[in-house]
């Protein structure tokens, strides 16, 4: 990356699977950056510009998720700047096999591909099977290696021995040892699968995590082993761990979830998607140096931030009720030995006798194969590409969206997935689709190549039909929309015209509640109907709007039987828009967790999924002039979901990994806006701010830096633009020189 941006002087994109990676990167390359002259620019959630600015001189390394990485890629073709990137890498390629997300990482590459050949693709990763499929998809030569920092010994434990894996061995497994720990009978009925003893050989001298099948038991978990643990292991790091609740208790407005109360002072937590934000950061912090020592977590711990162990142990081969996968294992595994740390790493599943013919199954047959997930109906993916194709105008004719179709990794696959119909019938049907939904629309008059071809061999009339964009068509794909959503998104804004409440922001929250987590909710009934009464009448007003009444919710609340019919959808959507109205007014989480009942994980889920869907509405409603209305007031609003903190935070909010305790901090230390922080000197921030490491507070200082050069050098330019002659000025040519 480094020899593209600083040799070559093209751009780079990193795509990364989830935001707390991307925010990870951020953090640890704005310092190259600053030392090196060029920009690090964050695309995830609601930050990122579209067009990326055009810079004269530095080259910026935009650093993305999926989804961003996306519409990143779309706006660089649209404006013909797809050349400048020079490189894109994509970090945990087999995501590509991975429902929607998999789809749309297919579509940025395909679209990479057929319109700039001087972009090179780099994909890595440690769980691919089917290479072959992606190398021909990619054009792409192939590199692999056996090749580990750290030795990794892989265990099973059945009863209370021990066997190490062996694929040379006739069952695949040769004996180590017995566990040598002495268990009473209470014991053993709290503690049947010896977990303790596994941990207890490695805290709190070195790190363990204990993956879980679900967030529930990785709760159970984390107290049922403090519950056995010692009292000696309070006093490891005491005064550290003491701190960390200090911090835990300050981010949450003095609230503490009360199983990490017990857990910490042992050097336990458990680690999943019901933390906040904030917990999170303080939870990783901590374990990275060494406060914690173990962490009970479930499988998405193993995909997202990098926190490696001396020992991972497998608390049983499941993901929730699903058996373990082979990719899902060696995924959690090779978080096993830290580079730079220890000298190996081992992972111990745990099973019982029942399980031990699958698991010696699973550990030996080679990994799942990767498959296209573009022609999957619940993923809308070929009907998005279509859209977006015709709208950057890549290819707009039958025949050619056909052609770029088989250059897909879908195309590569087509004979293992299309059993029923040719991939031409399947895209005709496509095209027809959205012409249907009104976001297509085909042109009357065949192209020229058109008009000369159709009459010879190359095929018949209907493939050289060409087709253009409609004005919903584009707001959709421009607002990266879902195509199961955007006839509903224009319905409900085009209703909210007619009676727009603004004395409060409930109208145009609902407006923004994502769609997808509407489908999903399950309101408290009692809740809603005590929400729905203390709203003032303007809010109630909404509430009829949008047609949900005060009388529905009643009847629900009192168990009655009701004949109206009344959408469900709607009914879910103005639940959780109330959620997210009291999160914005009260800016604490974990009240707004106990007034609704719902866990505070996810609360900040939704509250993040609001922020990203206000962006997109935003850019849906800028492509739309009737729409006009709507715009100033979102790109207020996404500022809002966005930060959800007290104006005077958000400027201090903007540097990566500064979240709202850490913001709060430094904002009553006497740094209140993105230029005290740029010139803070680490040392004193160490000294001056609680539980701040060196490396978090070098971080901080060169994240801001970054921003604060990247804002002055947008500014720069501005001026240059404003001050420069327009090229088409009237008359340049016949000026004289000053010479004549």
């Amino acid at each position: 990356m480094l020899q593209e941006l600083l040799c070559r002087r093209k751009d780079v994109l990193m795509i990364l699977p989830y935001v707390a990676i991307v925010q990870e990167k951020i953090s640890g390359l704005s310092s190259f950056g600053i030392e090196l002259g060029f920009f690090v620019e964050e695309y995830a959630g609601s930050k990122g510009k579209f067009p990326p600015i055009k810079r004269r001189e530095k080259k910026s390394l935009y650093i993305a998720t999926i989804e961003k990485g996306h519409s990143l890629v779309n706006s660089l073709i649209e404006t013909g700047r797809i050349s400048n990137l020079g490189l894109v890498v994509v970090d945990e390629l087999h995501m590509i096999g991975e429902g929607s997300r998999g789809a749309i990482l297919e579509m940025t590459l395909a679209k990479i591909l057929y319109t700039s050949k001087t972009t090179q693709i780099i994909g890595m990763s440690a769980t691919l099977n089917n290479v072959e499929d992606l190398q021909e998809f990619l054009q792409a030569e192939y590199y692999t290696s056996e090749f580990r920092p750290v030795e990794l010994k892989e265990y099973l434990k059945i009863n209370d021995a021990i066997y190490e894996v062996d694929n040379k061995a006739e069952n695949g497994m040769t004996f180590s040892r017995l566990l040598n720990y002495k268990y009473s009978d209470t014991l053993k009925k709290m503690d049947p699968d010896h977990l303790v003893a596994l941990v207890t050989e490695v805290i709190p001298n070195y790190s363990c995590l204990v993956f879980c099948p679900t967030k529930k038991n990785c709760e159970n978990v984390a107290e049922m082993i403090c519950k056995i643990l010692s009292k000696e292991y309070l006093k490891h790091r005491e005064k550290e761990k003491h701190e960390l609740i200090k911090s835990l208790k300050n981010s949450s407005s003095g609230s503490l979830c009360p199983v990490l109360k017990h857990t910490i002072p042992f050097g336990v937590a458990y680690h999943h998607s019901g933390l906040t934000s904030d917990e999170r950061k303080l939870l990783e912090e901590a374990y990275s140096t060494g406060v914690l020592c173990l962490f009970t977590c479930t499988s998405t711990l193993a995909a997202g931030v990098n926190l490696p162990a001396r020992r991972v142990i497998l608390r049983a081969p499941y993901v929730a009720k699903e058996f373990l996968k082979r990719n899902q294992y060696k995924q959690m595994i090779g978080r096993a030995g830290r580079a730079g740390i220890d000298s190996f790493g081992e992972s111990i599943l745990i099973l019982q006798e029942k399980d031990k013919q699958q698991v010696l199954e699973l550990i030996s047959r080679p990994l799942e194969n990767c498959y296209s997930q573009l022609v999957q109906e619940f993923t809308k993916g070929i009907q998005t590409l279509f859209l977006s194709l015709i709208g950057l105008k890549i290819t707009t004719n039958l025949g050619d969206i056909y052609h770029f179709m088989n250059g897909t990794f879908f195309g590569v696959q087509q004979k293992i997935l299309l059993k029923e119909k040719s991939l031409w019938e399947i895209t005709v049907e496509s095209l027809r689709y959205l012409t249907e939904k009104g976001l297509l629309q085909k042109d009357t008059m065949l192209t020229e190549r058109g008009l000369l071809q159709k009459d010879t061999i190359y095929g018949s009339e209907e493939e050289f039909h060409s087709f253009h964009i409609t004005k919903l068509g584009r707001a959709s794909f421009k607002g990266t929309i879902d195509l199961a959503y955007c006839d509903i998104l224009y319905r409900d804004l085009k209703k909210g015209l007619e009676g727009l409440v603004l004395e409060s922001l409930l109208h145009l929250i609902y407006l923004t509640t994502p769609y997808d987590m509407a489908s999903q909710c399950n309101p408290d009934w009692m809740i809603y109907f005590r929400q729905f009464t203390q709203l003032s009448p303007a809010e109630q007003n909404v509430a009829a709007l949008v047609g949900v009444s005060e009388n529905f919710i009643g009847k629900k609340a009192s168990g009655q039987a009701i004949k109206k019919k009344v959408d469900k959808n709607i009914v879910n959507r103005l639940y959780l828009s109330f959620v997210l109205y009291t999160l914005l007014k009260e800016t604490n989480i974990w009240s707004v967790s106990e007034k609704f009942n719902m866990p505070r994980g996810y609360i900040q889920n939704l509250l993040s999924g609001a922020a990203a869907f206000s962006s997109c509405v935003l850019h849906f409603c800028e492509e739309l002039e009737e729409f006009w209305v709507y715009r100033a007031l979102l790109v207020e609003l996404t500022k809002k979901l966005t930060y959800c903190v007290k104006a005077e935070l958000i400027p201090l909010m903007e540097v990566t990994g500064v979240l709202e305790s850490r913001a709060k901090q430094l904002y009553n230390a006497g740094y209140k806006s993105l230029m005290y922080l740029a010139n803070a000197n680490p040392e004193v921030l160490i000294r001056t701010i609680d539980h701040l490491s060196r490396r978090q507070a070098k971080q901080i200082v060169s994240s801001a830096k970054m921003l604060l050069h990247e804002k002055a050098e947008a500014l720069q330019e501005e001026v240059e633009e404003l001050l420069r002659p327009p090229p088409d000025f009237p008359g340049v040519e016949a000026f004289p020189t000053e010479k004549a």
